[in-house]
């Protein structure tokens, strides 16, 4: 038996709660180090680690649905540097945070892994956890 995955990632699969501390300037850190999407020229899977670091404004992401989300690009075709973006621009979109850096290290393919870092305000990277 073949099972397929058919829900497609969209931005209404997030959901949020409120931020019960909006005053407080602090971040919230997210590993997902089981990511996978597919490349769309070899259509083998790609597998990596996302790490979102935000400091919340009036929302927060809601942990299971940014599971199911994520899952949805299990059988997605589209390249690193797209995917990152994509779930970049998603987040922002529904949490509308102060801060986020989301970093994508994708395992190596061929001797060679990628690492896509994207942040708002742009450029403005949040460190790496020591």
């Amino acid at each position: 038996m073949t099972i397929k995955n058919t829900l497609q990632p969209s931005s209404e699969q997030l959901e949020t709660f409120a931020n019960q501390f909006p005053d407080r300037a602090y971040t919230i850190e997210i590993i997902c180090p089981e990511f996978t999407s597919m490349c769309p020229k070899t259509g083998q899977p790609d597998f990596g680690t996302l790490t979102l670091r935000y400091i919340p404004a009036k929302l927060c992401v809601e942990l299971k649905s940014l599971k199911v989300y994520l899952q949805a690009f299990r059988n997605e075709g589209i390249f690193y540097e797209n995917v990152t973006n994509r779930i970049f621009a998603d987040l922002m979109a529904v949490l509308q945070p102060q801060h986020m850096t989301l970093v994508a290290l994708f395992t190596p393919r061929g001797g060679i892994s990628s690492r896509i870092v994207v942040s708002h305000p742009s450029g403005q990277h949040l460190p790496a956890p020591s």
